[in-house]
């Protein structure tokens, strides 16, 4: 559980509400590729979902600050075409969030808070730390997973629509929040004029 939940902004947790048909894990994608790239201090992963040859799926926890590659999935066996998480995968991407908490970030991507996190599993030790420090926070919930995500939450946080505006409008006040605290010096000017919306 997190313990100082009275002290934290709850402003500064952003959780994208989402349903199977919508596709945060681009959203989230190409939103932290495009902050980063005006110069926000990003760090975290996101979440590329792939097709192998022989048809199985591949899940792949992506480096926001570096671009690294890490397979979080493993096939079930011989012709399956579904896949199980994998363990080691897991560990690295916990890593990579880990690393980026002991660096000086304006934000923390983590993917999603799924059912391996509303088990009490997953990324859920990193999700703890991240919101503790008080570093601006952005995931994913799926919509089976809000009522945990409450519970885990004691309801701190902003639930966004899985849309690029209310994203933006999120993390521009967020940023201007933040640069009271003299942490750095956001231009949310930009958000509506050079930040490409790459569903178009």
């Amino acid at each position: 559980m997190i313990d100082n939940l009275d002290e934290i902004d709850p402003n500064s947790v952003g959780a994208i509400l989402y349903r199977p048909k919508d596709d945060v894990d681009r959203l989230l994608a190409d939103f932290a590729q495009d902050i980063a790239q005006q110069g926000v201090r990003i760090g975290g992963i996101v979440q590329r979902n792939s097709r192998c040859a022989n048809g199985t799926h591949v899940m792949l926890a992506i480096d926001v600050a570096t671009g690294q590659e890490i397979s979080i999935s493993q096939p079930l066996g011989s012709g399956a075409m579904s896949c199980n998480l994998d363990t080691n995968g897991l560990a690295k991407a916990a890593a990579v969030v880990s690393q980026a908490l002991r660096n000086e970030i304006d934000l923390l991507v983590i993917n999603k808070f799924a059912k391996q996190e509303a088990a009490g599993r997953g990324l859920r030790a990193e999700f703890v730390g991240a919101i503790t420090q008080g570093v601006p926070v952005l995931t994913a919930v799926p919509k089976k997973c809000l009522a945990q995500w409450r519970t885990f939450t004691a309801g701190v946080g902003t639930l966004l629509p899985c849309d690029r505006q209310s994203l933006e409008q999120w993390w521009c006040d967020i940023s201007t929040r933040v640069a009271r605290s003299g942490a750095f010096s956001p231009s949310c000017g930009y958000l509506a004029t050079t930040i490409p919306d790459r569903r178009q």
